[in-house]
């Protein structure tokens, strides 16, 4: 099956939520609203996910199944949400995916990567975005603990650094992972497009609140950082220098350049394999469009670009208020499980 077959529905901007910038800052300004009402119904399960890379460190993800009905169908296939930079589990994009998915049978499980929200109890060391490692073997533990439940196969899905990491996982291949396919949202798949897309001077409020949260982070109580990382991450003042000073050196990496280089996802798509789709928006605020429109996209991942939608907005026009690409999403999983 090609993606590039299904026919998804247009973007139209809902209002008041027009422009990139108004998408962008719909989350944070109305918040999770109704959802965590939505979410309280869905029975759920905390579970801790090893790494097993020798750290000790260990990944929290929530795991959620439809409610119990007598007359409901036999569940659908397992998705998994990764959210981006600064995010976690209680993000307004993985909580509005997860109840749409859920109201449609889906089990879900919304990831903590390392380091980032109930994760930092249990993890010394911090995530970045091209740490696939950490996500193979979460996945990996995530099969272990939930057999049945994966047996019927995975769907995996990305939002902005997050999606740059299912990106670059599919592209390198997912091995016995049973995961069947993939999607990303608002993806930065030229990290060094994106950093100076956020760096520039339209942007400084959104960068300023970038800056925070990154400190915040990655200086936790739990997190393990010598006197020299400590002093790069409260000193840094861009999201270069946090790269440069901090992200790289702990990943072993010469400096951001070659982080960024390194961790791209654009250079792994044409690797891909599974059904994947990349969903982006041109008025990104955060996420230049250039990389996805220089790409060809002439194997299995395929793009689906829009005007407006902002960075992980897409606030549509609708009866039920979901977002457009919560419903992308859910057509390309309802066609791959078939």
């Amino acid at each position: 099956m090609a993606v590039v077959e299904l026919r998804y529905p247009a973007f139209r901007a809902r209002a008041p939520w027009w422009g990139g910038d108004l998408q962008t800052l719909r989350n944070s300004l109305r918040g999770a609203g109704s959802l965590e009402a939505v979410l309280a119904r869905m029975p759920a399960r905390r579970l801790w996910l090893a790494l097993g890379d020798g750290t000790g460190d260990e990944l929290a993800a929530l795991l959620q199944w439809p409610e119990e009905d007598g007359d409901c169908e036999p569940l659908r296939p397992l998705v998994v949400l990764v959210h981006g930079l600064g995010g976690d589990e209680t993000s307004v994009y993985m909580q509005a995916t997860a109840a749409h998915l859920l109201g449609r049978g889906h089990p879900v499980v919304r990831l903590d990567l390392r380091g980032a929200g109930p994760s930092r109890e249990r993890c010394r060391y911090q995530y970045h975005a091209g740490k696939t490692g950490d996500l193979r073997g979460a996945l990996a533990s995530l099969v272990a603990q939930q057999p049945a439940l994966a047996a019927r196969g995975l769907g995996l899905v990305g939002y902005s650094l997050g999606g740059n990491l299912v990106l670059k996982l599919a592209g390198e291949g997912t091995g016995e992972l049973p995961v069947s396919a993939v999607v990303s949202v608002s993806a930065p798949i030229d990290l060094a497009a994106a950093a100076r897309r956020l760096m520039a001077p339209r942007n400084r409020p959104y960068h300023w609140h970038m800056m925070r949260k990154l400190r915040r982070e990655a200086t936790a109580p739990g997190a393990e950082l010598a006197g020299r990382e400590r002093t790069a991450v409260l000193g840094a003042r861009t999201l270069y220098e946090f790269d440069d000073r901090f992200v790289a050196p702990r990943a072993g990496f010469a400096g951001a350049d070659e982080y960024y280089a390194r961790c791209s996802a654009r250079g792994f798509l044409r690797a891909i394999e599974l059904p994947t789709l990349a969903l982006h928006a041109l008025d990104d605020p955060w996420i230049p469009a250039r990389p996805y429109l220089e790409e060809k996209w002439e194997g299995a991942a395929k793009c689906l670009l829009v005007e407006g939608g902002g960075h992980v907005g897409f606030h549509a026009r609708g009866p039920d208020r979901t977002c457009w690409h919560d419903r992308c999403i859910a057509q390309l999983f309802e066609t791959v499980f078939a």
